[in-house]
């Protein structure tokens, strides 16, 4: 099935972009490294972050010695990471979407795209993909899946997320199936699947809610309801000053086949 989008997809994060930078999660350096071994990423790989929001992915990408172009259409989130990137003389930040990256044809040996993919016209992203990408280039979907059960912590967060969010369950990255992941690569893709986790003391996790694009913002009528709940659970929760949040670092790669 494809995938239906909000009208204002590229702008949910405007107002969210502070928190996203204080409390997104990174991604662990083992991505780079599964590349290198099956793949065979290196240093003279250049790159297209698709999607690339704050700069977190193209982080990775660039203390691996690698040159990336971050591409990104919300004008706040771009700031942010050309700000917190700029020192990496590899880093270039585009103007652009998924579907019109605007980088040249064959441009790039490695299209990422990480924490996006589900706000993609897919059909057409799979298009730019093949025209910006060289001959036996590969595609990068990643993600940060959080784990929603496990500890008392984390069950008890994905039932504060239920309660309280708006379209929580329409926008969940999850809703990308198998079949939708092998009909865009043109067969089942390679997978790997990392552990990576945060710690976070109760103005970090409080970050790490806002920043989701799923949850009321500051105003809604639950707001400070929400807020209330979070506080109750960090407190119930907290060990040595700060709860543990887990994800399951997911990685979809491959080349994408003819059609």
């Amino acid at each position: 099935m494809e995938a239906k989008h909000a009208p204002d997809a590229t702008q949910r994060f405007t107002s969210r972009v502070d928190d996203y930078v204080k409390a997104r999660p990174g991604y662990p350096a083992g991505v780079v490294d599964v590349l290198r071994a099956r793949v065979g990423l290196d240093s003279t790989w250049a790159i297209a972050d698709v999607g690339s929001g704050t700069g977190i992915s193209a982080r990775l990408f660039l203390q691996a010695g690698n040159r990336v172009f971050a591409v990104e259409p919300n004008d706040a989130m771009r700031a942010a990471a050309e700000k917190s990137l700029a020192h990496f003389q590899n880093f270039t930040s585009v103007v652009g979407t998924a579907e019109r990256t605007t980088l040249p044809d064959g441009a790039v040996h490695l299209v990422v795209a990480a924490q996006a993919f589900h706000w993609f016209d897919r059909a057409a992203f799979r298009a730019e993909c093949r025209r910006i990408l060289k001959p036996g280039g590969q595609v990068l979907l990643l993600w940060n899946d959080r784990l929603l059960a496990g500890s008392p912590f984390l069950e008890a967060y994905e039932r504060l997320l239920q309660q309280f969010a708006t379209d929580y369950k329409a926008v969940n990255h999850q809703n990308i199936t198998p079949e939708d992941l092998a009909a865009f690569f043109g067969r089942p893709p390679s997978r790997a699947d990392l552990p990576n986790e945060q710690r976070l003391d109760f103005e970090g996790l409080r970050a790490r809610l806002l920043s989701s694009s799923y949850v009321p913002r500051q105003g809604h009528e639950r707001f400070a309801a929400m807020l209330a709940e979070l506080r109750r659970i960090y407190d119930v929760n907290a060990e040595a000053d700060a709860v543990r949040v887990l994800y399951r670092t997911q990685m979809f790669f491959g080349p994408l086949a003819q059609g």
